[in-house]
């Protein structure tokens, strides 16, 4: 059924054709006074003619069979446009009606929303019952007041984040998708929008919902800020840990290290040593099931201690930082280097970590820290340091050296000047020292005094501790007896009173006071092991500025060991020439000595006489 053909059309302001089978719209040209019309329940299957009708105002289209929203360019003066319960899906061709104040689209097939700008003078959307899964362009309507979504498939609230800048809103219907049946749907709805919304889902929003809407609001935007300090806290120590990496690479290069794995920046206790399989090394060796395992009174776990007094944040420390399952708080970082403590563990991460040993520490946070570790550090920087750590950290019993550049045995000797470890971890991976053999073996030697547990995770057995025994005590044996007296005291690393006691024995004064030859023997043996393993050291390098301030000393020693190295050399040189002369004359020089003895003993009694009288006179002398 076509458009009916109506007389005095011209004149015509209202037209109601609801309920007809109108298909097509023809004959409009003649409605151009036309204000409100209505063609509810037609079956119109599209709009084609309709902007020839330029003085509409009012245009009521629902329940048709309309697919497109078109050929609406010439309804300027548009105020109500209703295509409810049609076949739309896309919202389209709407932007130009700026006087446009209501939008009716609900039971459409439409599942975006989108388009709408232009529509400056809308206040009401209705998209009801519809397929939409996200809602955009909504935030530049400045007059909307009214938005309908009920009944559609929008899932998230972020689908909805454009109408939380919509400033002018106060009525908005969600109800009917899923993000409805969020349990803190309303609250959220609420927190988003309490300064402007009146009603939600038809209901009124109270003053009570609004304040608590606001009081979480404040609540999530302290949380995103915090989100968002930690997020650049851990950018910050991302960059540090990657710069440290760097140099120490430069190092290695310059340094001509053996090549190792390329360098990770990832620090967490999960790829730590003490964390990771026990690491072979060239002298374990394996014990039979009846072996008896060392046992000593310090046997404590170095992460589960509950009597350990707890690290707490003094007031001028930085503030305690979310980060792997635990606080941990952030003594010192910059560009390239970083330091944290986390739980027990201090972690001195490149070398200008170090200077946080100097800091004033807390009594109750030092005596927190039971594990230290070092990566991206020269050993030989941590070692003027130890004693330090020594003093600082009385509950310390694991240290873990990463990538530190232990290259030598005489190096890992340095670690006697720490008090107690239980544990010690050196990982392969820029320590060269674990591609030597005996390393095991020197380290258990030479630590023995602090009664180690663990290397790499593995415990020391008894049958290491002897071997390590018979392979280096003949070496420390010797070291003490070529040493002088006078040096064995300055070189021995005990207290007073230990020095004293050796003194006392060496001057062999203990049988003065009544001690049994046995009770001398163990003390003398004892205090022998001891000295033995504290001649076998590695020196203290100084810092930088000490290097400085004695450099003349460096040099002086250096000139004087040059001396005595020529001395060394043209003494051995005169000894060569003159065995070299002896071996020519030897030849004549033994012939004259035959012959002078066969010419002295020719005369038997006279030989004899002479030979008496010297006795005689040797024996009255």
């Amino acid at each position: 059924m076509d458009f009916p053909h109506l007389n005095g059309g011209d004149k015509l302001r209202l037209l109601n054709l609801q309920h007809n089978f109108i298909s097509h719209l023809q004959n409009l040209t003649l409605l151009q006074h036309l204000v409100f019309l209505d063609l509810y329940d037609n079956h119109l299957i599209d709009m084609s003619g309709i902007s020839s009708l330029t003085s509409l105002r009012v245009l009521l289209l629902g329940k048709n069979r309309i697919q497109r929203i078109c050929d609406v360019d010439g309804l300027s003066k548009l105020d109500v446009l209703d295509l409810h319960s049609n076949q739309i899906c896309q919202i389209e061709n709407v932007s130009h009606l700026s006087e446009l104040r209501l939008l009716n689209l609900s039971g459409n097939l439409i599942t975006r929303v989108e388009n709408l700008q232009g529509l400056k003078s809308l206040t009401e959307l209705n998209l009801q019952h519809n397929r939409i899964t996200s809602v955009t362009g909504v935030e530049h309507l400045p007059r909307l007041k009214r938005v309908f979504l009920s009944a559609n498939s929008i899932s998230s609230f972020d689908e909805l984040a454009c109408l939380w800048n919509c400033r002018s809103l106060s009525e908005l219907s969600v109800d009917g998708n899923p993000v409805a049946l969020e349990s803190c749907y309303r609250q959220t709805v609420l927190r988003c929008c309490s300064s402007h919304l009146h009603i939600l889902d038809m209901k009124r929003v109270t003053e009570e919902e609004r304040r608590t809407a606001s009081v979480s609001a404040r609540r999530e935007d302290e949380k995103k800020k915090e989100t968002h300090k930690h997020t650049a806290h851990k950018e910050r120590r991302r960059l540090a840990i990657q710069n440290a990496a760097q140099q120490w690479e430069e190092f290695k290069s310059s340094s001509e290290l053996p090549a190792q794995n390329d360098v990770k920046d990832d620090v967490s206790p999960d790829n730590s040593p003490a964390h990771s399989p026990a690491l072979t090394n060239g002298n374990a060796q394996e014990t039979s099931p009846d072996e008896p395992r060392r046992l000593s009174p310090l046997t404590v776990s170095a992460g589960a201690n509950d009597n350990r007094i707890k690290s707490t944040s003094r007031p001028n420390s930085p503030r305690f930082q979310e980060g792997s399952g635990a606080c941990v708080q952030n003594l010192s970082m910059s560009d390239s280097h970083l330091a944290e403590l986390d739980g027990e563990t201090l972690r001195l991460i490149g070398g200008g970590a170090l200077d946080t040993l100097e800091r004033c520490w807390s009594v109750q946070t030092a005596a927190g820290v039971t594990i230290i570790s070092f990566r991206y550090i020269n050993f030989d920087s941590i070692v003027p340091t130890l004693l330090r750590i020594r003093l600082k950290f009385p509950n310390l019993t694991h240290l873990m050296f990463m990538e530190t550049n232990i290259c030598h045995l005489p190096q890992l000797a340095a670690l006697a000047q720490i008090r107690r470890l239980d544990q010690i971890s050196i990982h392969p991976e820029g320590n060269p020292v674990l591609t030597l053999s005996l390393w095991r073996s020197f380290l258990i030697y030479r630590l023995q005094h602090l009664n180690l547990h663990k290397i790499n995770g593995t415990e020391v057995m008894l049958n290491e501790i002897i071997a390590s025994e018979r392979m280096f005590g003949a070496l420390g044996h010797v070291a003490a007896t070529e040493t002088p007296r006078c040096r064995l005291l300055l070189l021995l690393e005990e207290s007073s009173d230990r020095k004293r006691q050796l003194q006392f024995v060496l001057d062999g004064r203990g049988r003065r006071i009544g001690q049994s030859p046995e009770e001398l023997k163990e003390n003398g043996k004892q205090l022998g092991d001891a000295l033995s393993r504290a001649l076998i050291n590695y020196p203290i390098r100084t810092s930088d500025s000490s290097d400085t301030e004695g450099g003349s000393d460096v040099s002086e020693r250096s000139v004087m060991v040059s001396q005595y190295l020529r001395g060394l050399v043209n003494r051995a040189s005169s000894h060569s020439v003159k065995g070299d002369a002896l071996q020519k004359l030897w030849p004549s020089l033994f012939t004259e000595l035959v012959r002078d003895s066969v010419l002295e003993m020719r005369d038997r009694p006279a030989f004899r006489h002479s030979s008496l009288q010297r006795q005689r006179d040797r024996h009255v002398k």
